[in-house]
């Protein structure tokens, strides 16, 4: 009977995992000692809410501590700013980047103050080049100048996470490589930063696709399981990270024993009289069905935690604090942090006070998440990083 009892559990964690196991990984699901950070996509709204938890983070002195950051769309933004100044970080004996503010808060809500979709869309339209060439344009004037994944540290491993829409597999872009398991792989890839966020942040339809023009030669031979070929290897198209995988989970769960999730997904709400037409409508179904599919994995990495596949913490934008059962969490009334979730998914300016709040937010509900299930010994904070704010 206890044998059986362990196989039947060991199946259960296989079955029940939260991402896809494929031909190309191992048998076994044995992941290695190691901390993976997953920030998922939702426009600014995510951005800014993932910023508020890496602060946490950072005083926790953990950010050191990270193997991995595997990120999508929104979350990619936050991942690239991190990515790209993480050399200017001045790291103490403690692991607290003490110029976090200037190396990375500053030029995030420096971008969160611009509306750059309702742009690109425009001059898309109008100009030449597509939508997401001006997205990877703003990037690049806001954030990333023409750096390239050669200029990300090789630790920890930042992986910014993309669908390819030919092979209906992941595209991954980091600095060792970039790959579809089904493409092939391309050793040491020059594409520049700017472009690896705005293809794992083309959000469809409005900022998708973003598209690759590459050398058939520049792929290592026989990489792909089945699709190395012309036009799958030279003309890549790409969508937003989070329709493969809305968390920036697959390559983090498969790899790492200890997973922390940031979910900046917003809240979907009922609509009495849904939209009609065929554009508005389709937007709609599209929501449901990724609201759909982020409540799946939730239940999935939470169930795995609970059952001990991996250890870790789960936090989002819609999460209520109380659940945490903290005393000392800070506090965050349920009805504010829900409006907060209900922030629109646009790369839109939000006001210095909406971001304030969203930043307090991903604060807290870090805090409390990880000294719930990760660090119980860590001190409670001070208070919010913007205390006339509040949440």
């Amino acid at each position: 009977m206890g044998v059986a009892m362990t196989t039947d559990v060991h199946q259960d964690s296989r079955i029940f995992s939260p991402v896809e196991r494929l031909v190309t990984d191992p048998s076994e699901d044995k992941p290695e000692l190691g901390i993976a950070l997953c920030l998922s996509g939702g426009g600014y709204r995510a951005m800014v809410f993932h910023l508020g938890a890496l602060m946490r983070l950072n005083e926790l002195g953990y950010l050191p501590r990270l193997a991995r950051v595997s990120s999508v769309s929104g979350g990619s933004i936050t991942a690239g700013v991190l990515a790209v100044n993480w050399g200017k970080l001045n790291f103490d004996d403690k692991g607290v980047a003490r110029n976090f503010q200037q190396a990375v808060t500053a030029p995030i809500r420096n971008l969160a103050s611009k509306t750059i979709d309702a742009t690109a869309i425009l001059e898309g339209l109008l100009l030449p080049g597509t939508v997401a060439d001006k997205v990877r344009a703003a990037y690049q004037q806001y954030l990333f100048g023409h750096a390239t994944l050669q200029d990300i540290p090789d630790s920890p491993r930042f992986v910014f996470n993309a669908t390819n829409v030919q092979s209906l597999a992941l595209w991954r872009f980091s600095k060792p490589y970039m790959r579809d398991y089904r493409v092939g792989e391309v050793r040491h890839p020059k594409v520049e930063l700017a472009m690896a966020v705005a293809a794992s942040s083309a959000f469809p339809p409005v900022l998708s696709p973003a598209e690759l023009r590459l050398d058939a030669a520049s792929y290592t031979p026989e990489s792909g399981a089945d699709l190395q070929r012309e036009p799958f290897t030279t003309d890549v198209v790409l969508t937003d990270g989070g329709v493969y995988d809305n968390l920036g989970l697959e390559t983090a769960w498969k790899r790492y024993a200890t997973i922390l999730v940031s979910d900046g997904g917003g809240a979907y709400v009922p609509e009495p009289e849904p939209k009609r037409d065929w554009a508005r409508h389709s937007y709609r179904i599209l929501s449901l069905i990724d609201n759909q599919v982020r409540s799946l994995r939730k239940r999935q990495i939470i169930a795995s935690f609970r059952r001990g596949d991996r250890q870790g913490a789960y936090w989002g934008v819609r999460t209520q604090i109380a659940d945490y059962g903290l005393v000392d969490s800070l506090p965050c009334p349920s009805d504010h942090t829900l409006g907060l979730a209900q922030t629109p998914t646009r790369l839109k300016r939000l006001e210095p006070e909406q971001q304030e709040r969203l930043i307090n937010w991903g604060y807290a509900v870090c805090d409390a998440a990880v000294r719930k299930h990760v660090l119980p010994d860590a001190g409670k904070p001070a208070g919010f990083p913007y205390p006339a704010a509040g949440v």
